[in-house]
């Protein structure tokens, strides 16, 4: 699923199924508040049918905030937002203990990560603890505040966005939280064409507060996403696919480009992304092609290169690229 590329998923799946034609359906209604994202929005659903958190990176003004809160609402989904900056505490993203004065008592007020889709704004221009204040709610599903473990809901994802790292004023996520997000979707600038609709939908009074106005509607559920999931489950992947992810995931930690390689968990984010698609796709087995399309997405943060590749101008997807048209296809 490289973003924006030509083997982007774009097609619709040819069987019939009501599930799936929902999700799919779920692409149309947020194309009525943003305009060329197919892929990312693609993205964003491969990563809620294999339960995982999505990293969007680009520069600010190109709708990731607006996509996000489109998404939950073409899915009946509830989301929140929270604006990372420099002086944001962990409590303030998990919730804290406040003092009753009428029980005399501390009791727990949830934080903005109780939701659905958590919409964590600019994560990287707050400082690392805060970004560690996630970690737990990413892995685990739960927080836990001054010694007591509280669930988060079971349609649980965060959705983060990030300026590119050579902005002012950011702070470059640690690997072991880049590690957590399943997918890192880069959503660049529009094309000429693309632009003009965002103009000419805003002369025309288009307001992305109001989405309601725009049209969009609920399309799909949670209860259409358990379905897909389970869909999904039973999606088959032969051994030579599954030994073709493990090829392309060791590949990374022998390119001399990279500094760092992708560890196991990338190899299962690669596998179950790839499920996920097939089963988007209308399929119910695994193809390697499958695999080449959400190598970049799952791959790409988890990777670092050498100073000296950097310095050359070398780009992690460069090398990704390089790795899939080296490494043996499975026939």
């Amino acid at each position: 699923m490289t973003d924006q590329h030509p083997n982007a998923p774009q097609q619709l799946p040819t069987h019939h199924d009501p599930v799936r034609e929902a999700l799919w359906k779920v692409r149309t209604e947020v194309g009525k508040a943003v305009v060329g994202q197919d892929a990312t929005v693609t993205g964003l659903l491969i990563a809620l049918l294999s339960r995982g958190h999505v990293l969007l990176e680009g520069v600010p003004g190109v709708a990731k905030t607006l996509l996000v809160r489109t998404l939950s609402a073409a899915l009946s989904l509830d989301t929140k937002r929270v604006q990372f900056t420099p002086d944001l505490m962990p409590g303030d993203v998990t919730g804290s203990l406040i003092y009753d004065a009428h029980s005399s008592e501390f009791t727990f007020r949830q934080g903005p990560v109780f939701t659905n889709i958590l919409l964590a704004d600019e994560i990287n221009r707050t400082p690392p603890k805060t970004q560690a204040s996630l970690l737990e709610a990413m892995e685990e599903r739960q927080v836990s505040v001054d010694g007591v473990s509280r669930k988060l809901p079971d349609e649980f994802i965060v959705a983060a966005t990030q300026n590119p790292v050579e902005y002012e004023g950011t702070y470059p996520l640690p690997e072991a939280q880049l590690d957590r997000f399943l997918l890192k979707l880069t959503m660049p600038l529009p094309q000429r064409n693309e632009e003009i609709e965002v103009v000419r939908r805003h002369s025309l009074g288009f307001d992305p507060r109001d989405l309601a106005a725009a049209g969009v509607r609920a399309v799909a559920g949670p209860k259409e996403l358990q379905q897909a999931r389970e869909g999904v489950a039973r999606v088959a992947i032969a051994p030579e696919v599954i030994a073709y992810i493990v090829d392309l995931v060791r590949a990374t930690r022998a390119a001399p480009s990279f500094q760092l390689g992708v560890s196991p968990r990338g190899a299962t984010a690669l596998l179950n992304t790839s499920r996920s698609w097939a089963w988007l796709s209308g399929r119910d087995f695994v193809t390697p092609d499958d695999v080449k399309a959400l190598t970049l997405p799952a791959l790409r943060h988890r990777v670092a290169l050498r100073p000296e590749a950097e310095m050359d101008g070398v780009k992690a997807d460069d090398v990704l690229s390089s790795i899939l048209a080296t490494v043996p296809v499975p026939r």
